[in-house]
């Protein structure tokens, strides 16, 4: 908590703002994150609508954001990434509050879709916290604002489980869609629109190696996007991979779900500390060590009867992730003119939930048509990818001849 404290107030009392509005909207969003099949497999008429729609309800809202993000982006570069937003958290709000009357499958799919394509709200945040404070310490910047998603998700994974033992699902989505629009009032009147010119001389400098530094930004993509893919492998299957396999209950399932963010929270501020100053092939390096931590982790997972250790594993699998995409965006923005955060950072957003997609469609169909029992494995072989990836970038880093910038 003393290192929160003090990293709100290095960065400043925006930030902290900033920094709230992104730990209490992201966790309201998360409420119902690991609950949803339980609500559609209730809707669904038949297991071969549930098996669609089941896959519908994470992906829709992912096609939305990937399918926009890019633009919004540009329109943030334009008009401002403060606008953008209050527009988020205004969707959220409108999509959220309509979900939670809908009492159809179909109508809640293009309901999710619809709050995906108008919201997107974390890259607009990202870029917002760029200018905010100069550009500078990207590394713990974005490490900052994930640990506020994460704690969010901590927090309203085990809310969502606590409030449906109680009521019913619907209860979630109108606790969600307030909770957002109240954050959209907050920034519209709270958040200050920066000015023209506000990131330092120190700064463009760095950002002046941009055009010999980006060659690795695909590379550093296709590594962050195998990575995301990995972890929404169980996305859809955990909530019921908790049941059969651990007998949970609900509010066990959305605690354990909730771990994997604590692992992050407490995991991710270290990583920044560790990552910031150095040069780019060091935290490749670091890369390649995490991409096989998590491989062996995930193997140890999947293999253990014990609900305790299996807990465990997840809060130390969240701890290395903090190490992943922070870090990652990080190089991509520094590698990008300060009037183009917008834009990258939404094509980022893009490429992640694109991945995300995958991952989910490769968990749907592999314990669909194999079992619960292949949803780890399958998270482990993402994982052996992804160390072949963040290999071949380290090693091509190495003699990269702007490695120390």
């Amino acid at each position: 908590m003393t290192n929160a404290s003090a990293a709100l107030r290095g960065f400043g009392p925006v930030f902290a703002l900033l920094f709230a509005l992104q730990f209490v909207s992201m966790g309201a969003m998360e409420m119902s994150g690991p609950f949803w099949p339980i609500h559609i497999k209730a809707l669904s008429p038949s297991d071969s609508v549930f098996g669609l729609a089941g896959i519908g309800v994470y992906i829709c809202p992912m096609l939305g954001v990937s399918l926009t993000s890019a633009f919004w982006g540009r329109m943030g570069d334009r008009y401002g990434n403060r606008l953008m937003m209050v527009r988020a958290l205004a969707g959220l709000a409108i999509t959220q509050l309509l979900i939670a009357f809908a009492q159809d499958v179909w109508t809640i799919l293009a309901l999710r879709f619809l709050q995906g394509a108008f919201a997107g709200y974390i890259a607009p945040a990202q870029a917002y916290g760029v200018q905010v404070t100069g550009g500078r310490d990207r590394a713990a910047l974005f490490a900052w604002l994930q640990v506020a998603t994460n704690v969010g998700s901590l927090g309203g994974a085990f809310l969502g489980g606590l409030i449906l033992d109680e009521l019913p699902f619907a209860a979630i989505n109108l606790t969600a869609g307030v909770i957002c629009a109240l954050c959209a009032a907050t920034a519209w009147t709270s958040l200050p629109v920066p000015p023209n010119g506000t990131i330092p001389t120190a700064t463009a400098k760095i950002t002046a190696h941009a055009p010999s530094g980006s060659a690795p930004v695909a590379g550093l993509f296709v590594l962050m996007g195998l990575l995301l893919a990995s972890r929404m492998v169980l996305q859809v299957p955990f909530s019921l991979y908790m049941t059969q396999v651990f007998g949970a209950q609900h509010w066990v399932t959305g605690l354990s779900y909730g771990l994997l963010a604590l692992g992050f929270v407490a995991g991710a501020p270290l990583w920044a500390r560790l990552f910031n100053g150095r040069a780019k092939s060091y935290v490749l390096g670091w890369s390649v060590l995490i991409s096989a931590g998590c491989l062996a982790i995930t193997h140890l997972a999947g293999i253990t009867g014990s609900i305790a250790f299996f807990a465990m594993l997840y809060f130390v699998w969240g701890a290395l992730l903090g190490g992943t995409t922070p870090a990652l965006l990080s190089l991509i923005s520094a590698a990008t003119r300060n009037d183009r955060q917008g834009s990258v950072l939404g094509l980022a957003q893009s490429c992640q939930q694109g991945a995300s997609v995958v991952g989910i469609v490769a968990g749907v169909a592999v314990t669909q048509f194999i079992g619960l029992e292949a949803a780890f494995p399958l998270v482990s072989i993402l994982y052996a990818l992804s160390l072949l990836v963040a290999l071949g970038i380290w090693l091509k880093a190495r003699h990269s001849p702007d490695e120390g910038s």
